[in-house]
């Protein structure tokens, strides 16, 4: 009898951690997270008391936003100080956790009832100083000399697009305006980005960021299946058919003027620059701006992706063709996290062909005699071009079509209108 219940014993012990490994491996994934505040791992002790985290991932030099709200029934919780560093990692049970960086605290509120502590932090990469107001001024130098110089002051390594680098500026003041402001002015002007991750200033295209390597960042391919909800808006943007920026000419009282796009509904910039071809760059980029916020989409994905950051492109399959047919570029991320559920929702808006290739992305003509439209090509991730007609004056389409058949499509479309004139 003792060996057979010694069998009988060893045999259920296999039965019972088959029974483990089986549980494991088919239940639904758990949403995580870990919390380490000044060194300290305190995910442990919290996990109990977590009502929610929200995380939201700012493009640009806005800092990103991280909110942890805690219950406090018992009382028992202390109110943590200011200026207190928080590491968060968020993931799931079966793909692991992602670091999502440093954040400072620098809001702390206690409420109720029920009792509440809501702790607030802002990214910690972003240095205090770049938000002080400064009086100087920049004479005959290029974008990337003038980055450089703002990040050697913060002890940040520059990275610049090789395009961006090399662009002149004839004068630019600094009238009682931080660093941060004026790198968020200039990157207007020039359609950029600026943004402070790991210890780097990037200034960067939009739409045309890179890893800190300098690789490009990956695209990203959403299917119906992976979000929760969506909300795709297109509009007309006040029906402007083109922007205008003024200038005055080198000792000349005489106001200029330079024009990207065309037409009559014309939009004015506000300031006036000091030349032309800085009036014209920033007129440019406005246009391509307001392009670009013609076709809008906000995505919620029913499962958290703790790997997605600003200025990712995505391509969606199984949804409208409309929102289908082009690519999307990625601005801010919201992470939403529960112990019971994670979602993420992206903020995405349509991303235009590279200016490297397309100087001008829209005029007012009628007299068209062909179209143009580029896609990217899913082999390369390279941007491809597609024509039709005659072209020695083409209709060149605003778009970045996901792939070669929706821009086919697009030509087909527009040619047709144009013949039917």
């Amino acid at each position: 009898m003792t060996i057979l219940d010694d069998a009988l014993s060893a045999a259920g012990g296999l039965l019972d951690r088959a029974a483990d490994l089986y549980r494991e491996t088919t239940a639904y994934p758990r949403p995580i997270c870990r919390v380490i505040v000044n060194g300290t791992d305190i995910t442990g002790a919290i996990e109990q008391r977590l009502t929610g985290i929200e995380l939201t991932d700012n493009r640009g030099l806005e800092a990103d936003q991280l909110d942890i709200t805690l219950s406090d029934h018992d009382g028992l919780l202390a109110i943590p100080p200011r200026g207190a560093i928080v590491q968060l990692w968020l993931g799931w049970s079966d793909t692991g956790l992602v670091n999502k960086g440093l954040f400072t605290v620098d809001e702390v509120e206690h409420s109720g009832a029920p009792d509440t502590l809501s702790i607030r932090a802002r990214s910690a990469d972003l240095r205090k100083g770049l938000k002080v107001k400064r009086e100087r001024s920049f004479h005959a130098s290029t974008l990337g000399a003038l980055v450089s110089t703002i990040a050697a002051a913060y002890g940040l390594s520059p990275i610049i697009s090789a395009a961006l680098s090399v662009m002149r500026i004839a004068h630019v003041d600094q009238a009682n305006e931080s660093d941060a402001n004026l790198l968020t002015r200039l990157g207007q002007q020039y359609d950029a980005l600026a943004t402070v991750k790991a210890g780097r200033l990037l200034f960067m295209p939009v739409g045309g960021s890179t890893t800190l390597s300098g690789l490009p960042l990956r695209h990203v391919i959403l299917t119906r299946a992976d979000g929760d909800q969506h909300r795709y808006l297109e509009a007309d943007r006040d029906s402007y058919t083109g922007v205008r920026a003024y200038y005055y000419e080198l000792n000349s009282a005489k106001k200029l003027e330079a024009i990207a796009g065309g037409g009559e509904n014309l939009k004015d910039l506000r300031h006036t620059y000091t030349d032309q071809h800085s009036a014209l760059v920033a007129a440019r980029a406005e246009w391509k701006r307001l392009r670009r916020g013609t076709s809008t989409l906000s995505y919620t994905m029913a499962k958290g992706r703790p790997d997605l950051i600003p200025e990712l492109t995505y391509s969606l399959e199984g949804i409208k063709a409309e929102i289908a047919a082009v690519v999307w570029l990625g601005g801010n991320i919201r992470h939403s996290f529960t112990p019971d559920c994670y979602t993420t929702s992206l903020e995405l808006e349509s991303k235009l062909p590279d200016a490297e290739e397309v100087e001008e992305l829209a005029d007012e003509s009628t007299d068209y005699t062909g179209v143009v439209a580029w896609y990217r090509d899913a082999k390369t991730g390279k941007q491809k071009s597609i024509t039709g007609g005659d072209q020695s004056k083409p209709k060149r389409l605003v778009h970045l079509y996901a792939n070669k058949a929706n821009a086919q499509r697009a030509v087909d479309r527009e040619l047709k209108k144009i013949k039917a004139m």
